[in-house]
């Protein structure tokens, strides 16, 4: 049954009308909005709860404000221990289960892996119970379909770990379960719809049809920042910046909506995507002056350093490069990353040929193929001194080539590529395998697309192996490879 169905048996799990507006305004970010209507509410109420560590998510997950986050992080105990001397119901569980998710992507935001772990496992296991005991309780699959979906996508050095702590994942089945929660919940319905979005942007494959409902729920909901916010950094995911430009343009503005300093970080990015460098510094110094976050910093001030590096002003973007390594933490795979650019550019191994290499990329990344083509145009591998440059210069082809669906001709150079990052341990490897994998799964060719997604696994530590791993392992798991 809907969650909306058999709430008048309990006053305690009521999602009353209060209550369901609230949630429906924090998950449009009107964080103020829905703790004017949660403070209407007189008696107990779980589901109040349940919205009310809803919006300490969103606050946190938004602001990355470290001193709120200690601030607020008591009420996770205290909401948790007040559920567990209610009585028992399906609503019980489910909410435990969400409070646990919850705060375990906000420990996740700030650095705290081994507690969030705990929370998620904690947060399956009453989710799998709940599904066990009540089997047609909807709302469970919303979070235990998430979980089936990412758990099947971990990494096989992982998996053991999951079948020793009784975690279970299963992707088809994950996927079946949000389906579920879409089709029959009208209370969780859109959340759901969001959920599958992101697990096919992130983990999955996100073709034209994932895009085209991705627009349709966007544009169902004018007023919901956070739709237009999610819309943004998918279609940016998948290399569609003037999309994701628009979706900004649209998005909804006012004091009603918690302050998100990170839209300007976004708009930012895509400007020096297109090449728009001055433009990109005001929106990316807009966001410094408003954030109080620690994340996304390094990445920031790389950004600054190339929007100046990019047009031979190199003074200028020295000063950028030397506060890399003194600000924010490196917690998100582009903090990384851009740590190790200031390491390698110190040390003298970012030739001025990265240049050229940068360019293509960053309009690789937008969308911008054209562009991304010019600026190889002039120059071949031989082109490039050193070996990194080189393996780069070959995925950066591929990478164009297939994106414009000459795959015959992506294939070569993501080959040389494999070949030229192997002394190296270079990560254009194993993102060229990943590639590899994905086209001949398209062509039909299982047992090639088997031995790349491998091969894509097998790379050890490097900048993105979380996110090539989870594709990798996630694509196994769909042709049937344990």
């Amino acid at each position: 049954m809907g969650l909306s169905q058999g709430l008048a048996q309990s006053p305690l799990y009521s999602f009353s009308p209060n209550v369901q507006q609230a949630y429906r305004e924090v998950f449009k970010l009107k964080v103020n909005a829905a703790k004017v209507l949660l403070d209407k509410e007189k008696s107990p109420n779980a589901l109040a709860v349940y919205v009310e560590n809803y919006t300490d998510m969103v606050t946190l997950l938004v602001s990355d404000n470290k001193a709120l986050f200690d601030q607020l992080s008591p009420h996770q105990d205290e909401r948790l221990s007040w559920l567990d001397d209610q009585p028992n119901s399906p609503y019980q569980r489910f909410i435990q289960a969400e409070i646990r998710l919850h705060w375990a992507f906000i420990k996740l935001k700030f650095g705290k892996e081994m507690s969030a772990s705990w929370d998620i496992i904690k947060a399956y296991r009453l989710l799998a119970e709940n599904a066990r005991l009540y089997p047609d309780f909807v709302p469970t699959y919303k979070s235990l379909g998430l979980l089936h979906v990412l758990i099947g996508s971990a990494p096989q050095s992982y998996q053991w770990v999951a079948k020793l702590l009784g975690l279970k994942g299963n992707i088809p089945q994950g996927l079946r379960e949000v389906q579920r929660v879409i089709q029959q919940d009208k209370v969780f319905s859109l959340e759901a719809q969001l959920i599958q979005t992101l697990l096919h942007a992130y983990i999955l494959t996100y073709a034209e049809k994932q895009n085209t409902e991705l627009l349709q729920l966007v544009h169902s909901q004018p007023d919901n920042l956070l739709l237009h916010f999610f819309g943004t950094t998918v279609s940016m995911k998948d290399g569609r910046g003037e999309q994701a430009l628009g979706l900004l343009k649209q998005r909804p503005t006012g004091s009603a909506y918690f302050a998100f300093p990170f839209l300007e970080y976004l708009e930012g990015e895509i400007l020096l995507q297109k090449g728009q460098y001055a433009a990109a510094r005001t929106q990316l110094n807009e966001f410094l002056g408003q954030y109080k976050g620690q994340n996304f910093l390094k990445d920031t001030y790389l950004k600054l350093f190339l929007s100046y590096w990019l047009v031979g002003e190199d003074a200028d973007a020295n000063v950028f490069l030397g506060k890399i390594g003194k600000v924010g933490a490196t917690y998100v795979e582009s903090d990384k990353a851009a740590f190790k650019f200031a390491e390698n550019y110190t040390k003298g191994l970012i030739s001025n040929q990265q240049k050229t290499l940068m360019k293509a990329r960053l309009a690789f990344d937008g969308g911008y193929l054209e562009e991304a083509a010019a600026a190889l145009k002039n120059v071949n591998e031989a082109s490039f001194e050193n070996g990194r440059d080189r393996a780069e210069y070959r995925y950066r082809l591929g990478r164009i080539f297939q994106r414009q669906e000459h795959t015959e001709v992506a294939i070569p150079n993501y080959e040389r590529a494999i070949v030229l990052s192997q002394a190296q341990g270079l990560y254009f490897g194993a993102t060229s395998a990943l590639q590899l994998g994905y086209i001949y799964q398209a062509k039909g060719l299982r047992a090639k697309a088997i031995q790349y997604f491998q091969q894509a696994l097998n790379y050890p530590k490097h900048e993105y192996k979380n996110s090539v791993d989870n594709k990798a392992r996630a694509a196994l798991t769909l042709l049937g490879v344990e």
